[in-house]
């Protein structure tokens, strides 16, 4: 199947309420369209130090992750971020590992989107066609 990419774009929570309030214009949200590396094998979002600093999010904790060449590395665990593919959000926290190159969206915000990998074609799809669906317990 190969690698899937795939096109998001990544907003900055905090400057999106603060312009729904009224106190900063829609051209101060912090916004990024990238192109990421759908993973799978990751949990969550990864993002560059370089985005991180772009999108003004701040480290609010750290963590050990381990990577796919067996390191385990301390990474920063940023304040949330929005995540947009398509027509779909979801918002999560991010995995800043240092020295990353690479988006990378892993498999908690894809859950939460209802996206899956067709494996026939390598490209990112609804598991459930246009309509979002999630399990609710």
């Amino acid at each position: 199947m190969g690698t899937v990419y795939t096109e998001i774009t990544l907003m900055n929570v905090f400057d999106e309420k603060k312009f729904r309030e009224g106190l900063i214009g829609e051209q101060d949200v912090r916004s990024a369209t990238v192109t990421a590396v759908v993973d799978t094998g990751a949990m969550t979002l990864v993002i560059t130090e370089e985005l991180r600093e772009k999108l003004g999010l701040a480290i609010k904790g750290e963590k050990i992750a381990h990577t796919a060449n067996g390191q385990r590395v301390s990474c920063g665990i940023t304040e949330a971020v929005e995540i947009y593919w398509k027509n779909r959000n979801t918002t999560q926290k991010a995995l800043v590992i240092p020295g990353a190159e690479t988006v990378l969206l892993g498999a908690l915000p894809l859950e939460d989107m209802d996206l899956v990998v067709k494996p026939v074609t390598g490209e990112l799809v609804g598991a459930h066609g246009d309509t979002v669906e999630v399990l609710a317990l």
